[in-house]
């Protein structure tokens, strides 16, 4: 509020003008439809309608936590359905960045040795990272997958996702391990086709990228994982054919338990 907000919006207005009419980023994304399957806690992906052959298995963990109402132990597995049901369901997954030709950007800026529009440009770029995920998530539930081609929604709405259907991502709450984004990138192809890099954190970059998995079911939502033991921890190592040791590294925000020194090496 005030008049260094009034200033800070119209800077980052005019920074965006000049972004857009000199073309100074590009938006790139990649998205995938497939064929999916739950079985237990992990999520099958199949290469066609014909469900034989697993192209990529992601893997979810489960709420533990005790709850103090009867609401149930959520996992994102939860929300496909499962194969021993019969039932024919799909899942999405992308990779979409607005920060491509950034690094050209920030280096003329550094030449100027203009440190604010620097710091501008990575936010917007942000913003607009967003903001792209948001347009790929629409165009998919009304056109390319079409599981909600009705769909008219105002701004308002879109902004409280009013929308079916949730698009989580590695790292976030729903699903705290990183490692899994590299299960989606390897399936999309995504730094081939998005110029998108991950690093060996699992990282990003450009940083002004989104990436994750899109459910159509109309009770998805997002949750908090939140703690858990270390018996879910052991069986989701094996799950993804990982020691223990690093699982526990990837989850070490999660754990609701005290690793022991020979564990934290």
């Amino acid at each position: 509020y005030g008049s260094e907000a009034k200033k800070l919006f119209d800077d980052a207005n005019r920074l965006l003008d000049d972004i857009i009419s000199n073309k100074w980023l590009t938006a790139k994304a990649v998205i995938g439809l497939y064929p999916a399957n739950s079985v237990g806690d992990d999520i099958e992906l199949y290469s066609n309608d014909k469900r034989k052959d697993v192209v990529t298995t992601l893997h979810t963990l489960r709420q533990q936590a005790e709850k103090t109402n009867n609401d149930p132990y959520f996992a994102l597995s939860d929300f496909i359905a499962p194969k021993s049901a019969g039932i024919i369901d799909y899942i999405g997954c992308f990779a979409v960045t607005t920060g491509i030709g950034i690094e050209a950007l920030l280096d003329k800026f550094a030449k100027e040795h203009d440190d604010y529009s620097s710091i501008m440009t990575k936010a917007i770029a942000d913003r607009l990272a967003e903001a792209f995920a948001e347009l790929m998530h629409e165009l998919v539930r009304k056109e390319y997958w079409g599981y909600t081609k009705n769909e008219a929604l105002s701004n308002d709405e879109l902004i409280a996702e009013k929308y079916t259907g949730i698009r989580p991502a590695p790292g976030y709450p729903a699903q705290p391990d990183h490692t899994e984004k590299q299960l989606i990138f390897d399936l999309l192809e995504a730094e081939d086709k998005t110029g998108i890099k991950l690093t060996e954190s699992y990282a990003m970059y450009p940083a002004s990228s989104v990436s994750g998995l899109y459910f159509s079911h109309p009770e998805s939502k997002y949750f908090n994982v939140g703690k858990i033991s270390r018996d879910q921890v052991e069986e989701y190592a094996q799950r993804k054919n990982m020691p223990v040791e690093e699982i526990e590294r990837w989850l070490a925000p999660i754990l609701g338990y005290e690793r022991t020194e020979k564990e934290s090496v």
